[in-house]
């Protein structure tokens, strides 16, 4: 029992734990994103190198290890998007009334060096891994890019809830090219293909001829697999998403506070500047009025 249930233990705090820690990362002032990208940056390369050791490690703590390298790696690329420096040449909201092939062509600018940052990655981890017989570091990494991918389309299609409320400023554009609406056809295709993989994925976890790695690794890949598909099903469930992460949104929420209460100190000083140039005017006018005509 122990050889799956601490891996999905593990996988059900890392994914809970990573997602509030890149959350609330992106929620600080932007100043820190540059320090933040750095050590992330670092945790990737050294990632990289763990991928490739793992690669020929086949115990448990291999499996334990491809998988958290893997995450991390991952971990980069949602940090680089969610803070704006890796997105695509338009920066822009979407053009109104933008419909059909044209929105879809202006939705991928706005992610394209994203989704080409992920695609030059993959080629990497799988380039590290290849050969090994502990591929739970590639598997892990296509399974969170394909169902990323998925959850994408799905948002773009039209879900009911878009999870604006996680964008970060720099990116706060990109609620325009979402679609609000119940459900999209391509939900319940990526629901049933993904529940049907997980499915397959637990199978092997659970096999009686099973390895004690072998256990470990496809229940990290099964655990995965059914978080992304609780992810899918948020997108359309009512129900409030955010307070799963509600700690990690507190950076975002004290900076949206002190806006708030900066921004009228703003307009009272604009204010009181427009009375002083009126009563400079007046004043003006008045000397100009006492003055002797010269005709």
């Amino acid at each position: 029992m122990s050889d799956y249930g601490l891996p999905i233990l593990y996988c059900l705090f890392v994914w809970w734990f990573s997602t509030g820690l890149v959350i609330y990362v992106n929620g600080l002032p932007s100043h820190t994103f540059r320090w933040s990208l750095l050590a992330t940056t670092a945790l990737m390369g050294a990632s990289f190198y763990g991928l490739s050791k793992s690669s020929a490690d086949t115990t448990i703590g291999g499996a334990y290890l491809a998988f958290t390298c893997a995450l991390i790696v991952w971990a980069w690329h949602e940090m680089s998007f969610l803070m704006g420096v890796v997105t695509g040449p338009r920066r822009t909201a979407c053009p109104e009334g933008a419909a059909g092939f044209q929105r879809f062509r202006f939705s991928l600018e706005a992610v394209l060096y994203h989704e080409l940052a992920i695609l030059v990655t993959a080629m990497l981890v799988l380039a590290a891994t290849d050969g090994g017989p502990n591929q739970v570091g590639a598997a892990t990494f296509i399974i969170l890019w394909v169902m990323r991918l998925s959850a994408k389309l799905n948002i773009f299609f039209g879900v009911l809830n878009l999870t604006e409320n996680f964008l970060p400023a720099p990116i706060q554009y990109l609620k325009t090219y979402f679609k609000k609406k119940p459900m999209n056809l391509l939900f319940p295709v990526s629901v049933t293909a993904s529940t049907v993989a997980a499915v397959l994925l637990a199978q092997h976890a659970i096999a009686p001829d099973a390895a004690d790695f072998q256990r470990a690794g496809y229940a990290f890949l099964a655990s995965l697999m059914t978080l992304a598909i609780v992810e899918h099903w948020l997108l359309v469930l009512p129900l409030p998403a955010e307070r799963l992460w509600s700690w990690s949104l507190r950076a975002k929420r004290s900076r949206e506070k002190a806006a708030q209460v900066t921004t009228p100190d703003i307009g009272l000083q604009a204010l009181l500047v427009r009375q002083d140039l009126t009563s400079l005017a007046i004043r003006q006018g008045e000397v100009r009025a006492r003055l002797p005509s010269c005709n």
